[in-house]
């Protein structure tokens, strides 16, 4: 894990991120990239000002609430992939995605996939099947399955 398995060490990374950004000071390595996110994601902004209450909050999704970090995280994973051009084809399924949707949705649609990936590998214990959330976002374009 990137920074650990503790909740709060991963999410401080977010506030501080949010901090230096709102404090004018120059950002460090990713700093950048979670920045982008979170000026992408207003709705998130004031939880990121009470840095007591990011840290503390839970977010049970059985409550029908979503883990304002968890979707961040999945938005860096997918810059990540992006920058790294793994797996191979995400790149050219992103653009058209992009080109069918609008960056927006087109980005929440792969966010939207790579959770499903995620917990379905931990719910099994196995290794993230990156095929499946390519075939994952392909349904959501309405594009066949390259299985087939």
């Amino acid at each position: 894990m990137l920074y650990g398995s503790k909740r709060e060490t991963y999410r401080q990374v977010f506030l501080d991120s949010w901090r230096a950004f709102r404090a004018g000071r120059p950002l460090e390595g990713v700093q950048t990239r979670i920045v982008e996110i979170i000026l992408e994601h207003p709705e998130y902004q004031s939880l990121l000002e009470d840095a007591e209450r990011g840290l503390e909050r839970d977010f049970p999704p059985e409550q029908g609430q979503s883990n304002p970090f968890l979707h961040m995280s999945l938005h860096l994973g997918l810059a990540e992939m992006l920058a790294m051009q793994q797996p191979q084809g995400i790149v050219p399924l992103y653009a058209l995605a992009c080109e069918k949707r609008g960056k927006v949705d087109a980005e929440h649609l792969f966010v939207d996939c790579l959770g499903e990936m995620m917990w379905q590998a931990q719910r099994v214990g196995s290794a993230p099947d990156m095929a499946a959330m390519l075939a994952c976002v392909r349904r959501g374009l309405g594009l066949p399955d390259l299985a087939e």
